[in-house]
């Protein structure tokens, strides 16, 4: 039985640079409702489904109040219980509520922010393989040294709900 809705494809946005904030040229894409999550291990569903499609380093927390982005990584956040409001894209980018099953993948450089969560909110975050993340904050500074690795990052070789010809991968070549 697949835990990934049949349907699941994603909402594709692109956040420009603001100066501050690199974000990129790959679309963020935003899965909602994707994931059918085993009520008894919301957790487990989302790590096993990243793990199966490649993604790992896994960890379970929420998503930080301060915004930043990661110039040598790409991330994805599967929400597994509760739900938060995040600022996507940097100061200029855009608020999205994402709620139990939704999926984020956030192509390196993409600024992200929690405004708001509930008392329950729990995402699971992975990474590509090879990956080495590493919080950096809005500066000017890391702006421009951002620049440089933002590039270079790898495209993954699956999409982590979908898989192998998944929407990432079409929507990343």
């Amino acid at each position: 039985m697949s835990v990934v809705s049949d349907n699941a494809e994603p909402r594709a946005i692109v956040f420009e640079d603001d100066g501050l904030v690199p974000n990129n040229i790959l679309p963020f894409l935003v899965y909602q409702g994707a994931v059918k999550l085993d009520s008894r291990r919301p957790e487990e569903t989302i790590e096993n489904l990243f793990e199966a499609n490649g993604w790992g380093g896994t960890w379970r927390n929420g998503v930080y109040d301060y915004l930043h982005y990661h110039a040598t990584a790409h991330e994805v956040l599967g929400v597994a219980r509760g739900s938060a409001r995040v600022r996507f894209g940097g100061d200029h980018g855009q608020e999205l509520e994402i709620k139990a099953g939704d999926v984020a993948i956030l192509p390196a450089g993409t600024g992200h922010q929690c405004i708001s969560a509930s008392d329950d909110f729990c995402v699971i975050g992975a990474y590509p393989p090879g990956s080495k993340m590493v919080v950096t904050r809005a500066t000017p500074e890391n702006h421009a040294r951002a620049l440089k690795t933002i590039p270079e990052v790898a495209l993954p070789p699956a999409d982590p709900v979908t898989g192998k010809d998944g929407a990432l991968i079409r929507l990343w070549r």
